[in-house]
């Protein structure tokens, strides 16, 4: 009983909660992603901006641009975004035989 308590006490100070805001960047977990393993492929998607969020922890999302779209999700499946900002240009490269 004592390591129980002892271990559960560690566990708990080290937790930091979750706290999420309107207009924040997040990025959301994938759980289906175990369908199609892909060693290298991420289980994170997104960045999603928060709609709004809700007590218990569920929060609604939604794609930059795509506000009429949105969902929501437990708090828990979310991370903070911490990359820059978003550039999304599409580059192509055409090679001709000389």
């Amino acid at each position: 009983v004592l390591f129980k308590a002892r271990t559960k006490r560690y566990h708990d100070a080290k937790l930091v909660p979750k706290e999420f805001h309107k207009g924040q960047l997040v990025l959301l977990f994938n759980s289906r992603f175990k369908l199609f393993p892909g060693k290298l492929k991420s289980k994170w998607s997104g960045p999603f901006v928060i709609k709004e969020v809700f007590p218990h922890g569920a929060v609604e999302i939604f794609k930059p641009g795509e506000e009429s779209s949105s969902f929501k999700v437990n708090g828990q499946r979310l991370k903070v975004y911490k990359g820059g900002e978003l550039i999304r240009h599409k580059v192509a490269c055409f090679f001709h035989d000389p």
